[in-house]
This record gives structure tokens, C-alpha cells and sequence, in this order.
């Protein structure tokens, strides 16, 4: 008797995980992870690129005006604060890359994010959030909006094979490429090839698990080739090789995907750890190695593996911890147990550096990654024009 109530205890279980991984979509990924396998440790120590980059959004939740300018200002002197204190083996603070939504556009938090960034604690990118839009309508969004970045503010380097502005890319709601089961917050089937003709160099969308967005191929740096027809053409790739030349028509960059068996729901369920960072869900030595077992790297270069975290910073529920003690523990333990020199080197690297490091791979360097910070982009004209004498005043 007692055999058959631990087996239907046990059969209980199996079916709540089963029915828990279902609803958050765990089989679309759960085989790449199974198969996943991490190469041998390298004889040197491991340089980790640490980026951590933000779906900024001062317009969450619809608020009053004074309410955005208070979240901007909240960032800007709370992150300069935070990332003062610390510092890389470079001695580089922790770089924050802000991805601001192009529909949110208002020239005066851009300048204000313009200033922190001068001062050397991070980037700004683009973010988009659309919905059953067209390739037309992507094209003029992406293009205007690029265009007010790089010329208004500084942001965004220069690519210098076309002399045209580049940029790093994160889709609103997860949706790149169409990829939402029900079709909404996109709506382009061929986004991936748009983007990459309109100058993005790297997408940092992912991982985006539980949604259904999230794609088969996971913990990898990859091309993905659009198939202009049907959706999440990014649904799988080919892997960036060292010394080898690779082809597609977006680099896909993801963050670490992993399950975390020792964060639990209830005591049984394994929660998934898809590298998001927020009060509910804080940065913890057991997160941090998770994500550095993923060891996402560039193929044939395990010695240097990259970090992707990723937050929606500016919901004050949310930008308390990202400003406070979690986030300083955060940057505290990656200094004191992955900085030794010895086992592993630490490199806080914003979005656009970790894609040059990713290149730089790519073309057989080795070595200290540090040297390769602006290997393949140069910094954004925000880090050599004057600061001019309205940056911080409201523009209309």
C-alpha cells in the first residue's frame, strides 16, 4: 500500500512539471539544453565579457510626464553612483547599455542617458516595440529613428565599411522576426534581413523563455538566415566559428538559458533562469554560476566566454534593486571570485563592445579581449564632441 501511494505521489509530481513545462513553453528548448555540452576547461585562465543591457522604457505603464523624468534622472545618478564603485581587470566600471524604444522617443531622456554614457558607464541602442506593421513601416521607424540617435545624441558608432551608422538591436515583447504564435507585436516576416540591410550589427533579444518567442537553438552567438516567408527564421543558425567566415543575415547574441534546479516552485518545479534580473527574481552567486555553465562562446575560442543579463530597468519596483544592494552584490562577487587572473578575468563590456570581441574571435585573435573593445565598431561620437550646453534641457 504504501508502494502504490509513493508511486502516485511521484506520478502527481511528474504530471504538475510536465503540465508546469508545457505552459511555459519549456519543450520548444528543452532537447538543445539536454544535448548541450560545454568544452573541456581551457589551460589559461577565462576571460568573461559581462554585459548587462536594459529594455529602457520611461513611458512603463503609461505615466505622467514628471514620473519619466524622474525614472531617467533616478538612472542616471543612481547608476553613476552604483558603477563608480566598481571595476573590471580593465579598469572599466560596469557598462549598462540602454536600448530605448523608438515610439518612447524624447530628446530630453536621451541627452540625459547621453551624459552618463559620455562620462564612460554604458551605450545606448535601439529598442522597438510594433505591431502588425509592414516592411515599409519597419524601414521608415528603424531609419528615422537611427538617424535621431546618432545626430541629436552622439549615440551610435559608425560602421566603417558603409560610413553609415550602426546598431544593436532588441525586439519589444520578444517578438523579432514575427515570431509570436498569435502574430502580434511584429508583423515582419523578413525583419531579420531588414535589419541587417538597415545597419543592425547583432541582435540581444534573447533568450525570451517562457514565451513562445523563444527560439530552439539556445546559449549560442550565431548567424541566422531569413527566410522571408514564414516567421522566426532565427529559430536556428549557424554558430560564429574562430577563423572561420561565417554567413547570414543577422549575428543573434543570447543570454544564458538554462534550469535552475536549485530555485524551485514549490519545492519541485525548476525555475527557468533566462538571465532576467528584477526585484522578484535578484542576482545570486548560484545564478551568476549558472550562467557562466552555459559557457556561451564563440566556437573554437572556449577561453573566452560571454555574459549576456538583460532587465527592464525603469518600473521603480524593478530600478530599486537594480540601483541598490542586489545589483552592488552582483558586481561585488564577480570582482572578488571571477577576477583572480588565474581562473577567470573579468570584462564589463557594453552591447557594441561584446560584439567587436565576438568579431574579433571570429577572425582567430586571441589573447586579452580587452584589446579588441572597439575591434570591429569604434565608439559612438558621444565620447569625443563637447557636451553641448542644452543636453540636459527638455527639447521639443
Amino acid at each position: 500500500m504504501i508502494m502504490l501511494v509513493a508511486i502516485a505521489a511521484l506520478a502527481c509530481v511528474a504530471w504538475v512539471v510536465l503540465l508546469e513545462a508545457r505552459r511555459k513553453n519549456v519543450h520548444q528548448w528543452l532537447g538543445a539544453y539536454l544535448r548541450q555540452r560545454s568544452p573541456a576547461r581551457p589551460a589559461g585562465p577565462v576571460h568573461i565579457m559581462f554585459a548587462f543591457v536594459d529594455h529602457f522604457e520611461p513611458q512603463w505603464g503609461r505615466p505622467d510626464y514628471d514620473i519619466e523624468v524622474q525614472r531617467v534622472a533616478r538612472w542616471c545618478d543612481g547608476y553613476r553612483a552604483l558603477a563608480s564603485r566598481h571595476r573590471d581587470a580593465d579598469g572599466v566600471p560596469p557598462q549598462h547599455t540602454f536600448f530605448y524604444p523608438e515610439e518612447e522617443y524624447r530628446p530630453e531622456h536621451l541627452n540625459a542617458l547621453a551624459g552618463l554614457c559620455k562620462q564612460g558607464y554604458g551605450e545606448i541602442e535601439v529598442h522597438l516595440h510594433h505591431d502588425h506593421d509592414t516592411e515599409a513601416g519597419l524601414r521608415e521607424k528603424i531609419q528615422g529613428f537611427v538617424q535621431k540617435l546618432h545626430q541629436r545624441h552622439g549615440a551610435l558608432p559608425v560602421d566603417p565599411t558603409t560610413g553609415q551608422p550602426a546598431f544593436g538591436f532588441i525586439h519589444g515583447n520578444w517578438a523579432l522576426d514575427n515570431s509570436r504564435a498569435d502574430g502580434r507585436w511584429c508583423g515582419v516576416n523578413n525583419e531579420l534581413r531588414v535589419l541587417g540591410q538597415l545597419g543592425c550589427y547583432a541582435d540581444f533579444t534573447l533568450p525570451s523563455a517562457p514565451s513562445d518567442t523563444q527560439t530552439r537553438k539556445i546559449n549560442s552567438i550565431y548567424y541566422a538566415t531569413d527566410d522571408e516567408h514564414g516567421p522566426k527564421s532565427h529559430d536556428d543558425g549557424v554558430d560564429v566559428c574562430a577563423g572561420q567566415a561565417c554567413r547570414g543575415d543577422l549575428l543573434i547574441v543570447q543570454g544564458p538559458l538554462a534550469l535552475n534546479w536549485r530555485n524551485r516552485r514549490h519545492g519541485v518545479v525548476p525555475r527557468i533562469e533566462n538571465a532576467d534580473i528584477r526585484a522578484a527574481y535578484p542576482p545570486t552567486a548560484d545564478r551568476v554560476a549558472l550562467w557562466l555553465r552555459q559557457h556561451i562562446h564563440v566556437r573554437g575560442r572556449p577561453e573566452w566566454v560571454f555574459i549576456k543579463v538583460h532587465t527592464h530597468g525603469t518600473p521603480e519596483r524593478d530600478s530599486e534593486a537594480l540601483l541598490g544592494a542586489p545589483v552592488e552584490a552582483l558586481f561585488a562577487h564577480l570582482e572578488s571570485h571571477y577576477n583572480d587572473g588565474l581562473r577567470h578575468v573579468l570584462h564589463y563590456v557594453s552591447a557594441r563592445e561584446m560584439f567587436n570581441i565576438i568579431k574579433a574571435a571570429e577572425a582567430g585573435l586571441s589573447g586579452d579581449p580587452n584589446r579588441y573593445r572597439d575591434y570591429r565598431l569604434p565608439k559612438p561620437p558621444m565620447f569625443n564632441r563637447p557636451q553641448r550646453a542644452d543636453d540636459h534641457a527638455r527639447q521639443t
